[in-house]
């Protein structure tokens, strides 16, 4: 059914945040419309979804042998998916999966097998074939000891070997007999044993998909799912105005929201993972290679009022070097408050009296444009003249990674098990203009023992101590300052039940599960 709100009007309330009620939906209850910030889909082989919109997808489709708790990022939460038991050895290189029998394919594949997830995890770790093979390094042999158990060898210890199995990335388990038979039209006709399977595509339009009638976990109380692209954010908030569709990406943007909470019938979903900012400080470039001048950076930034400025309801202050939803965080690791009268002495004891003047290069994307300039402005009120040099966000990435500018802010989320982000931002081989170059922009070198023990440490206890240590190693150094964490943001229709606490979401959107239903 077509709806006949004036559109202007509906431009009018957006802009003037006029309280407007969306048009009663008429399709079935058994029927959820997404509305999405893309413009088509990438890639539906789950080991090649890397864009928010794949791994939003793909997570309707496939399952893992084990998946994060539905609403939740936390790797201390996992529970079983496909395997419903497991054990490891005393030194954890050696685990042992018993799968669930009876669990069925969709599209009538069959029975899900032991050599199924062999075949998964072995395509998951060949370069060739799955673009997250290196997070697979590590497994010596996968091995079907008998149609519903699995064994995993591991050539070395690894932080978080469930986190590597989970339903993210590479660790989706596919049907090898629709990989082999679909061949590369596998990449838009997946197969997989999670609760819907895709009907259809209409491509740049929407993806369809429909119940799979045999999920393990009971038949989902959704028939269909349409997912349908709207790339600019009018159309996704008058599409849900009209009620075309039931749920939107939203904007992490405090107008947005203001708009958006005087809707009426309208609820706001804000949730993990969080994208940390980070101010990156190359260390070894003068005047950065005097502690003391990182140390008055730190206290001259009041990331409270960036936070405030972005949005404090889904913008807050960072408090370390990795984000805080990752298992080993703490904060208790002696960052450095707000003091300009602190940052002054500092500058002055470092041979800056009068201040000093310093340039950094600058993405125009609009959130990192928007941060930049409180920095800036911020920096200047301690007699720290920042010049940015503001190109074209694809540009600066290249420049970045070029070690052409001394500061360098940052933000990215990143599985969370601190390993992943103290690795690639903090250990000595992710220094940018390495051959082992990653997004090490601080030169910072001072935790790679810490980062190095934990990485191999059997102990949980000992393992998170060690990973504190490293924040504490990189924080007191200043290798970085933290800035801000921002979350993913959502609305939906406020009878729509996700059919679970939607706290967090590592397909970086709303999961649709068996559960997910309309209340009326």
């Amino acid at each position: 059914m077509r709806y006949s709100f004036d559109k202007g009007v509906l431009i009018a309330a957006l802009l003037a945040g006029t309280a407007l009620a969306p048009a009663t939906a008429q399709a079935q209850s058994t029927e959820l419309r997404l509305g999405a910030a893309a413009a088509d889909i990438g890639n539906l082989d789950p080991h090649y979804a890397a864009s928010t919109t794949d791994r939003t997808l793909v997570a309707l489709v496939f399952g893992g042998l084990v998946r994060f708790a539905p609403g939740s990022t936390d790797p201390a939460e996992i529970e079983g998916d496909l395997a419903e038991s497991w054990e490891a050895s005393d030194d954890n290189l050696v685990w042992t999966f018993a799968l669930r029998e009876g669990v069925q394919w969709q599209h009538g594949y069959g029975e899900v097998t032991a050599d199924d997830v062999v075949f998964s995890l072995t395509k998951s770790a060949d370069s060739a074939r799955s673009a997250f093979a290196s997070d697979y390094a590590a497994i010596e042999s996968v091995e079907a000891l008998d149609p519903h158990t699995v064994r995993i060898t591991l050539a070395r210890q690894i932080p978080s070997v469930l986190g590597l199995l989970a339903n993210y990335a590479g660790g989706f388990i596919v049907s090898e007999a629709a990989y082999t038979e679909r061949g590369s039209a596998f990449s838009r006709e997946p197969v997989g044993f999670g609760p819907f399977q895709i009907d259809r595509i209409e491509p740049g339009v929407a993806v369809h998909f429909t119940a799979h009638q045999d999920y393990f976990r009971g038949t989902p109380r959704l028939e269909r799912v349409t997912y349908r692209f709207l790339s600019a954010a009018s159309a996704r908030d008058l599409a849900f105005l009209a009620g075309e569709v039931d749920a939107i990406t939203g904007l992490a943007d405090p107008r947005w929201l203001a708009r958006t909470e005087a809707i009426d019938g309208a609820t706001v979903d804000i949730f993990d993972p969080a994208e940390l900012s980070l101010l990156n400080i190359n260390i070894t470039r003068a005047p950065f290679d005097d502690i003391r001048v990182r140390q008055a950076l730190a206290h001259a930034i009041d990331a409270g009022r960036i936070a405030q400025f972005r949005g404090d309801a889904f913008t807050r202050v960072a408090k370390s070097v990795i984000p805080s939803n990752n298992l080993g965080y703490t904060e208790d690791n002696g960052h450095l408050s707000f003091d300009p009268e602190r940052a002054q002495e500092l500058l002055a004891e470092a041979g800056f009296p009068d201040g000093l003047q310093t340039r950094m290069v600058a993405s125009q994307l609009p959130s990192y444009e928007t941060t930049n300039q409180i920095l800036q402005a911020q920096l200047e009120e301690l007699g720290i003249t920042l010049a940015l040099e503001p190109v074209e966000h694809a540009t600066w990435h290249q420049m970045i990674r070029q070690d052409l500018s001394p500061l360098v802010t940052y933000g990215a989320a990143r599985f969370p098990v601190a390993d992943v982000y103290l690795t690639q931002f903090f250990h000595s081989r992710s220094i940018i203009g390495t051959d082992t170059a990653v997004t090490n922009f601080s030169h910072c070198d001072v935790a790679d023992e810490q980062i190095e023990a934990a990485r191999t440490e059997t102990d949980p206890d000992r393992q998170i101590a060690l990973w504190q240590e490293a924040q504490r190693l990189i924080v007191e150094a200043v290798c970085a300052i933290p800035l801000t964490e921002t979350a993913g943001v959502w609305a939906r229709r406020e009878n729509l039940d996700w059919g679970h606490d939607f706290r967090g979401s590592m397909s970086l959107g709303p999961l649709v599960t068996e559960l997910t239903h309309f209340t009326d």
